[in-house]
């Protein structure tokens, strides 16, 4: 008995609009900057408009991606509540996979845009194992004082110790597989953002990702019982805002496009892989060939990286040794490099920025639930 398990984050899936780009620049799509808007008024009849026309090609590509996972549960980040969910999934994914992905699980987390993590799944396994809901569980109300997480690194940011540890959640649902228990975490963890006080927006923001990450591990092992949490069966999957290596491009044309991979001094992944606690799986592809994001600020700042993560624990990681997770980028824009050899066919109305799927690739493995 096999389980299809994946997570994408679909990037901004929203059944509203968003008029704050009227008063704040940095909010502003690209599109409506090129035109002299006079009022707040014909700012909001024209975001409806723009944001309208912009979402049925998106949406088309993202139900492409996750159709091609053949997920029988994936976790996603950015979505923004059930109603946003049943939406997209009635009208976009039902059209390619028929009645699917029946049960849409999500709650309201700590983003102050109010982008949740959630997850779908089917009623049964592609095999025909019934897949049973159990329960849901919310973490987005602890503290770092609840924890004992507060550091002076946090403090730095000015993170007081009563504040939400994590910017969305984590999530953590259990469920039955063929009657066998399963739980899932699912994360999206903070984001970078650009650089201040002399660091870039990765460093910068590190000592947040930390504390997520050590949360994370607190509540798995007060779950399961520290020292006990290797013979269960979890994984933890979303879209974790860091990496340990990123693939540095370099050159002006495809011509004399080069790739090289370069390791990262610290990352919170650490919190989560060190003394084997559990496993990133997607690590079992090439060094070059587990990028699930393109990054870029210009000709002079592109990478590659691994930004979504399904980890394993020990023991179910262990039962699937040979398991490899795919990587679906047929649906990221023609501006996306692609190392040699690694080129796909695009997903139909692609474009060179947008529309696309997603920022993001989806990633997907197939599991023995042994």
């Amino acid at each position: 008995m096999s389980l299809r398990l994946a997570t994408f984050n679909v990037e901004n899936l929203m059944n509203r609009f968003d008029f704050s780009g009227f008063r704040n620049q940095l909010r502003q799509d690209r599109t409506l900057a090129l035109f002299e808007i006079k009022s707040e008024a014909e700012y909001r009849a024209l975001e409806q408009a723009r944001a309208i026309a912009h979402s049925d090609d998106t949406r088309q590509l993202t139900a492409l991606a996750i159709a091609a996972t053949r997920a029988d549960i994936i976790c996603m980040q950015e979505v923004d509540n059930i109603e946003a969910l049943k939406a997209f999934e009635y009208g976009y994914l039902f059209k390619m996979v028929g009645h699917g992905y029946r049960q849409k699980y999500t709650t309201s987390g700590n983003d102050s845009r109010g982008i949740d993590v959630a997850l779908m799944m089917r009623d049964e396994t592609a095999d025909g194992q019934p897949i049973e809901f159990i329960r849901m569980t919310s973490h987005a109300h602890l503290t770092y004082g609840d924890l004992g997480l507060h550091t002076p690194e946090l403090a730095a940011l000015g993170q007081e110790p009563h504040e939400r540890i994590f910017r969305r959640d984590c999530l953590e649902i259990d469920l039955k597989v063929g009657g066998k228990p399963l739980t899932l975490y699912l994360v999206h963890f903070k984001s970078m953002g650009g650089a201040r006080n002399g660091l870039d927006g990765r460093q910068a923001t590190m000592p947040i990702r930390f504390a997520e990450a050590k949360a994370v591990r607190h509540i798995i092992e007060a779950r399961f019982g520290r020292g006990r949490t290797a013979d269960k069966r979890w994984a933890i999957c979303g879209d974790f805002n860091d990496y340990q290596q990123k693939v540095v491009i370099e050159g002006e044309g495809a011509s004399d496009t080069r790739f090289e991979v370069q390791n990262e001094a610290g990352s919170c992944l650490e919190v989560l892989l060190e003394d084997g606690f559990c496993e990133n799986v997607v690590k079992r592809r090439p060094e070059m060939d587990r990028w699930t994001l393109y990054h870029t600020r210009g000709p002079q700042e592109r990478h590659l990286c691994q930004l979504d993560y399904i980890l394993l624990s020990p023991a179910w990681a262990r039962t699937n040794a040979a398991a490899i997770p795919d990587i679906i980028r047929n649906g990221q824009p023609w501006r996306t490099p692609f190392p040699p050899g690694q080129e796909v066919e695009r997903f139909p109305r692609a474009g060179w920025d947008r529309p696309k799927a997603s920022d993001h690739c989806p990633v997907a493995i197939t599991l023995d639930m042994v």
